[in-house]
């Protein structure tokens, strides 16, 4: 039977035995696990739990002889032999304490070997002997005794694993090597450290007594297994402490923040304040006053749910309007007591009733939360003068089941339109003419039309060009006759698509004279006044005849049936078919032939179009035709040469041959 005392009840007791064929039971009896033969053997054992930490060595006597039983054991025979243990080299698991004080070495334990020789020393090795982190274990070569020679922190290392061996004096391994445990006990020496330094949550108004809010956490460095690392929470002080000091729990084990305080109670509309300030202490070692300590802040805010519904500031609202004008007449405003900026204080307007017509908007201000009720289509004062409207106000969210919208929610708005002199109005507007271009000046184009919309006031109208790009129109003040003041041109610059647009004014003779304006567009039908002309002027031929064809074509300003189809052919001057062939290719292109070799040099080529108008318009014209050298699919033109001699001059020296077809030019 071993006898072991820690004064405290011995805890958590566990036994180590250095010879394998021995235990310790439940009842601190040193049991054998078989037959044991070898007398005066020596082992070890070790006993420890948190409060102690013990040794004792226990010698083996011999054991009293025993009676053969059968014939089989007298003569040996089939005899079981005891199992024979050499003698161990035996470390036991040691303890150390971190931050243990100096001095230093301190002896934590010993390593036995019954076989202990004069010439047998001791030897220990890994991280915290010879390997880092090197010399924080020492071991006594001769005794066996090993201590420590630093102060320890558990939480950098919290167990180290060393190996023992024996050797003789020459280094031979006698024993060994044994493995070497060494716990750091753990001091309470770290503090509950909260991730943040503050913490936010919020939790509804109205909530149920026990609604958990947020969670805090704290976390202890030290030994998870003891209650060093044991924390427990509490609140110290809530800021304000209206209406009650303890309107929040916290729960001392999980870090639960819940709420205490009646449903009822959490108005946030009657609420000192929507925010509330707990100084939250985390301690460890259960909560007892020897545990350190870890403080936060937790920030509750309360929020706010839809318990108040909107309500107009008046019944009744009012504004004037000018007729014919656009933009806000009037500013509706609430009170909503719930939290601003908020989906239960924003406000949603409706027009309800009295705008058939759709001549107003309402929309939201979102800064001020007041309705905007805005002209969309400008009103007529002499179809309505007042305007009666009905509007709702709703938030955003919905409210809460026990609340609804009452009276206050509606509004009317008295609208009274206010009298503007208005402009007079063209009908139609633009108003579209058709006419000949070129027709004689001062000749009819358009009456303009326009009425005033102050069918109430009796008032004149007079008429204004206000725009004509090219001075072509003139229009009598009174009747709004347009005349022509210059020719209508339907190739001018400022006619496009065939049409001329011009602007005119039309002015009441009000007490404040108001003006109106109409578009008048002329479709200007074509006649045929501009004459065809050949394009390209200017050609390329070879000088040798099989090659040189060139196409051109007619052109005119005017437009179908005043343009092609087009006749091109040559001009009158004697012998130029002897040299030159026009032969039609399309109903707006000819072909030009060089019927014999030239010398090489530019030519004037005279050459007559004739357009399809009715009557025709024909252009006599002259084209520039170069005559160049062309070789291998290569056209030079570049030294041709320039005459001065014209048709003309040459006719005064050949009275009755013409030497050159066409007459060359510089």
């Amino acid at each position: 039977f071993l006898f072991f005392d820690d004064c405290a009840g011995n805890e958590g007791l566990a036994f180590e035995v250095s010879h394998p064929d021995f235990q310790v039971d439940e009842e601190m009896n040193l049991v054998a696990r078989r037959d044991v033969m070898d007398s005066g053997t020596v082992m070890f054992i070790h006993g420890v739990n948190e409060q102690a930490d013990d040794m004792a060595q226990v010698d083996i006597v011999g054991a009293p002889p025993r009676s053969p039983q059968t014939l089989r054991e007298i003569l040996g025979l089939g005899q079981i032999q005891p199992y024979r243990s050499k003698r161990a080299l035996f470390a036991p698991r040691m303890h150390v304490n971190e931050n243990m004080e100096p001095p230093f070495p301190k002896v934590i334990g010993t390593v036995m070997s019954p076989g202990m020789e004069n010439d047998h020393i001791f030897h220990m090795t890994g991280s915290g002997a010879d390997q880092d982190p090197k010399g924080v274990f020492t071991i006594n070569r001769v005794t066996g005794e090993v201590s420590v020679s630093q102060e320890l922190d558990r939480e950098a290392i919290s167990s180290y694993t060393l190996e023992v061996s024996v050797t003789d004096l020459s280094g031979k391994l006698v024993e060994g090597p044994v493995a070497l445990l060494v716990d750091v006990n753990d001091q309470n020496d770290n503090r509950p450290i909260f991730k943040e330094t503050r913490y936010a949550g919020e939790v509804l108004e109205g909530s149920p007594t026990g609604t958990v809010v947020m969670t805090m956490t704290a976390e202890d460095a030290d030994d998870p297994r003891l209650q060093n690392a044991v924390l427990r929470y509490n609140i110290v002080r809530q800021s304000p402490d209206k209406p009650s000091p303890n309107m929040f729990y916290i729960n001392p084990e999980s870090g639960n923040i819940v709420t205490v305080i009646s449903p009822t109670l959490l108005d946030r509309e009657t609420l000192p304040t929507t925010q509330y300030e707990l100084e939250i202490v985390a301690q460890d070692m259960k909560g007892r006053d020897v545990g350190l300590t870890g403080t936060a802040t937790a920030t509750i805010t309360i929020t706010d749910k839809n318990d108040h519904a909107p309500e107009f500031t008046h019944s009744l609202f009012q504004a004037n309007v000018d007729e014919g004008s656009t933009g806000v007449a009037v500013n509706l405003t609430v009170d909503d007591r719930d939290d601003p900026a908020t989906g239960a204080w924003r406000a949603i307007y409706s027009i309800i009733n009295g705008d058939p017509t759709q001549n107003f908007e309402i929309q939201t201000n979102p800064d001020n939360n007041e309705g905007m009720l805005s002209v969309v289509k400008p009103l007529d004062y002499e179809s309505v003068v007042f305007h009666t409207l009905l509007i709702k106000v709703e938030n955003e969210d919905p409210l809460v089941p026990d609340v609804g919208y009452g009276s206050s929610s509606t509004a009317t708005v008295h609208i009274t339109v206010l009298d503007v002199n208005e402009g007079p109005v063209f009908f139609p507007d633009p108003l579209q003419v058709t006419k000949m271009e070129n027709i004689p000046l001062g000749s009819f184009v358009a009456l303009l039309n326009a009425t005033d919309p102050d069918v109430l006031q009796s008032q004149s109208i007079r008429f204004a060009v206000l725009r004509d790009p090219a001075n072509w129109l003139s229009v009598n003040p009174v009747r709004g006759t347009v005349n022509t003041s210059a020719n209508l041109d339907r190739e001018s610059p400022y006619v496009h698509d065939n049409k001329y647009t011009a602007i005119f004014m039309a002015t009441d003779n009000g007490n404040r004279p108001a003006s109106g304006t109409g578009t008048l567009v002329i479709h200007l039908e074509d006649y045929n006044d501009n004459a065809p002309y050949v394009h390209p002027s200017v050609v390329r031929v070879c000088e040798d005849t099989k090659d040189s064809v060139v196409i051109v074509g007619g052109r005119d300003r005017d437009i179908h049936p005043n343009a092609g189809p087009f006749k091109i052919e040559l001009g009158k001057q004697p012998g130029l078919e002897k040299t030159w062939k026009v032969s039609r290719v399309n109903n707006t292109h000819a072909q030009i032939m060089l019927l014999q070799s030239m010398k090489r040099a530019n030519y004037q080529l005279p050459l007559v179009v004739t357009d399809s108008g009715l009557p025709p318009l024909s252009n006599s014209t002259e084209i520039k035709v170069q005559v160049c050298t062309c070789k291998k699919n290569r056209m030079d033109c570049s030294s041709a040469g320039s005459y001065t001699v014209s048709l003309v001059l040459l006719s005064l020296f050949c009275e009755y041959t013409v030497s050159s077809p066409a007459h060359p030019i510089l």
